[in-house]
């Protein structure tokens, strides 16, 4: 019988090189953060090791003395250790700043269509209607566990909401991946590729779902998301390279293998717990540790990356630094490892 394949004591020992690299980089209150620090919070929730809630706790209360920014979609991501925190240490300072980006992702963010929320990154209007797949993990996400945690159902029903329309707009039906990006005002997918990062936005949202909504199948839009979801992952294990890796324009051979995409994918099979993609799943695990330096840091992560106008575009992103990004995507996978076993399946759905 095929069998999850890694070493407990070599993965803790990692998560806290990778913990420890990454509260050394100066991130300020924004995206990249927010990934990073989503990570850590795994990290702590798999292990339960106090000084990753403690560093987190002390960085977070140092930045809110600093002052804090303007809130957009993107800012939005670092909800999401302001929702740990909160549940952990009961401190509702953490608790009101994560409702004032409920507010302004409820109130006052730019939105198109049916209510679906258009990535911004500043507090000007960046991207006229458009639809990006980051955005399910930089807001959508942190609303349905802001909608869970609160009780509220108005927002778990905006959360879906955001899911169902990310689908509809970004989904490919015929091969099941993701595009980067929709623009509602031409009604394309700009430059049409699929990138591998959004492909690990979507995949890893949509795979913590189930973990996070209660009773989660009495509500029909996550039928869709469980759909889409198995769509994906079936397409994209076979885009897998030999390295236990995907690539950053997943079905271009030409395009370099990308750690933080790989990790987000791996993230969202762990998450699924279809036994079928356990012999994958030990590939990635290979490739992903392989891309893990002696210090902590995630190699081999693209930078920050627009709809780029053409394939050059992607594959010419510069992957030679430190990401935040990297980093927590990397924690989420490595911290799924140690809590597979208490993956809550979703059944025959």
């Amino acid at each position: 019988m095929t069998k999850l394949e890694y070493d407990k004591e070599q993965i803790e020992k990692i998560i806290d090189k990778v913990v420890e690299r990454t509260m050394r980089m100066d991130m300020t209150w924004d995206w990249p953060c927010g990934v990073a620090y989503y990570g850590i919070c795994q990290a702590y929730e798999a292990t339960k090791n106090e000084k990753y809630l403690n560093l987190l706790k002390d960085r977070v209360d140092e930045y809110i003395d600093l002052g804090l920014p303007s809130w957009t979609v993107n800012t939005c991501a670092m909800g999401h250790c302001m929702l740990t925190l909160y549940e952990h240490t009961k401190d509702e300072t953490y608790l009101d700043i994560a409702k004032s980006k409920i507010e302004y992702l409820t109130k006052d963010a730019l939105r198109f269509g049916d209510n679906v929320l258009q990535h911004t990154v500043s507090v000007n209007n960046d991207f006229p209607e458009q639809c990006w797949a980051d955005t399910l993990f930089m807001a959508a996400f942190f609303l349905l566990r802001a909608g869970v945690l609160l009780k509220d159902e108005s927002l778990i029903d905006d959360a879906l909401n955001q899911y169902y329309w990310h689908i509809k707009y970004l989904q490919d039906d015929s091969t099941g991946l993701f595009y980067h990006g929709y623009n509602n005002i031409t009604g394309d997918h700009m430059s049409g590729f699929y990138w591998g990062r959004a492909n690990a936005w979507a995949a890893y949202t949509m795979s913590m779902v189930g973990k996070v909504l209660p009773e989660c199948y009495l509500y029909p839009k996550f039928l869709d998301i469980v759909g889409s979801l198995n769509e994906q992952l079936a397409s994209i294990k076979l885009l897998q390279t030999e390295n236990g890796l995907w690539r950053t324009i997943l079905d271009d051979k030409d395009s370099y293998e990308e750690v933080s995409a790989s990790c987000g994918i791996a993230a969202a099979m762990i998450n699924k717990g279809n036994p079928l993609h356990i012999k994958y799943l030990n590939k990635a695990t290979k490739g992903i540790l392989e891309n893990i330096s002696e210090d902590g840091r995630v190699l081999n992560v693209s930078g920050g990356t627009a709809v780029m106008k053409d394939r050059d575009g992607y594959r010419n992103i510069s992957r030679d630094w430190i990401q935040g990004w990297g980093q927590g995507l990397a924690l989420a996978y490595l911290a799924g490892l140690l809590d597979y076993d208490n993956n809550r399946s979703d059944g025959a759905l």
